[in-house]
């Protein structure tokens, strides 16, 4: 039987449909809802854009989205209003067939897309006690992720838009991360974002819902992705964050001489491969058997605490370039999956305090994967006009800042003024 991911992180048997279920997060205080209902052609063929059309000040739940997220090995689909009320979410975990594997493995996760997306789709409609017919607009993950599991998505989300004559919002999901800051907290634009998950290390600057650009990135592996397969290499599970920040929390974390890949070098780039190599070469070196307890909660906590030091350190040269350039920025806001690891989020409210701006991280259960930050995104987008034709394409790679140089390149020229940010 297929199990539902919580918000509570439990699994439980998913239960036949029930009546409706309201979940609400803080409203994003500095957001005043503009805009209205779309206008509802009869069709929206390819290549064609369904345009919003502006609603009554008195609608202040405009507008009502409809999210959809199948990136990598979650499917989950959420309804949330425009003042940051979510209707009803729904995820479904797929840990339970990756798990043999020690990662995901993208067949699998397409094929499960595809096997529930319509039901959970479904079950949120109905907890959410909407019609289609009702909906402002449907987003979507369109990239990037794996490129089965986000066609799954995006089709889903082309099929309802087309049959209802409603926008649809082709959203990065890098972005729908960087920007649920706004749904939970007071953020406005620009603020500082250290986006760190299984796929991505990156420094940003946001300076709007489709600008960003972009200090720093990973050279070899990101955050996530080193936790992972530190967790493998030491038979600790998966996912492999949750389990290192379990065994690190019991460990020593000096006993092991780990290396800050990269600290003290000028610029924000990102490394982290010779601190997994320091990392095996530390657990090969323990008497040959099965390791003790004891060692592998200090091969965590060593590991934990010099990838924190690393990003920390990297994040130091994005601070004072961010505050320089732009003294108007009040936060810091991390993102991503890793962003839910408490050791890491106590870290960098020290270094943002320091800089005096405030550090805002989102519950940890919308830094996971969720579809919640995928609608969230698509009623940021659809209030700036951002709609997205029916033919637009899924992208395996979507970088947030198409203009950022090679990691540990030199930046171009920024673009001219207006060249920015395009609508989709």
């Amino acid at each position: 039987m297929k199990r539902e991911m919580r918000p509570n992180g439990r699994t439980t048997p998913v239960p036949p449909l029930g009546p409706a279920a309201h979940r609400r997060l803080a409203k994003p205080r500095g957001v005043v809802p503009i805009g209205g209902s779309p206008s509802r052609p009869a069709w929206c063929m390819s290549g064609i854009m369904c345009a919003p059309a502006p609603a009554p000040r008195d609608a202040p739940a405009w507008p009502l989205v409809l999210g959809i997220e199948t990136s990598c090995d979650e499917t989950a689909c959420a309804v949330v209003d425009g003042t940051g009320t979510v209707r009803a979410e729904a995820v479904l975990s797929q840990l339970d067939e990756h798990a043999p594997f020690g990662g995901v493995v993208p067949e699998i996760a397409a094929r499960s897309h595809l096997e529930h997306v319509d039901r959970l789709m479904t079950r949120v409609m109905t907890q959410a006690g909407a019609t289609y017919g009702e909906l402002d607009g449907v987003a979507a993950t369109a990239g990037p992720g794996l490129i089965g599991g986000v066609m799954v998505g995006l089709m889903t989300a082309k099929a309802v838009a087309l049959a209802h004559g409603k926008p649809l919002l082709a959203v990065n999901h890098l972005a729908a991360h960087a920007l649920t800051a706004r749904l939970t907290d007071t953020v406005p634009f620009p603020y500082l974002l250290l986006l760190v998950s299984g796929g991505h290390c990156q420094i940003l600057v946001v300076e709007a819902v489709d600008r960003f650009r972009r200090l720093g990135t990973t050279i070899d592996d990101a955050a996530g992705e080193a936790f992972d397969k530190v967790a493998k290499m030491l038979g600790l599970g998966y996912p492999g964050g949750p389990a290192v920040e379990r065994w690190a929390a019991r460990g020593n974390a000096g006993r092991f001489a780990f290396p800050r890949p990269l600290k003290g070098r000028p610029g924000c780039d990102f490394s982290f491969s010779g601190l997994k190599t320091a990392v095996r070469q530390a657990a090969e070196s323990l008497p040959p058997g099965p390791f003790a307890e004891a060692d592998l909660a200090d091969l965590a906590a060593g590991f934990q605490a010099a990838l924190i030091d690393s990003l920390g350190d990297r994040l130091e040269h994005g601070l004072q370039a961010f505050t320089a350039s732009h003294p108007e920025g009040r936060h810091l806001v991390v993102a991503g999956g890793v962003a839910a690891n408490s050791a890491l989020r106590a870290a960098l409210l020290a270094r943002a305090e320091a800089h005096g701006l405030a550090l805002v991280a989102p519950p940890p259960r919308l830094c996971t994967d969720n579809a919640v930050m995928v609608a969230w995104a698509g009623i940021e987008r659809l209030r700036q006009g951002l709609i997205d034709p029916l033919d637009v394409a899924p992208r395996p790679r979507w970088p947030l800042d198409p203009h950022a140089p090679p990691a540990g390149g030199t930046r171009p020229p920024a673009p001219p003024a207006g060249e920015a940010g395009t609508k989709a």
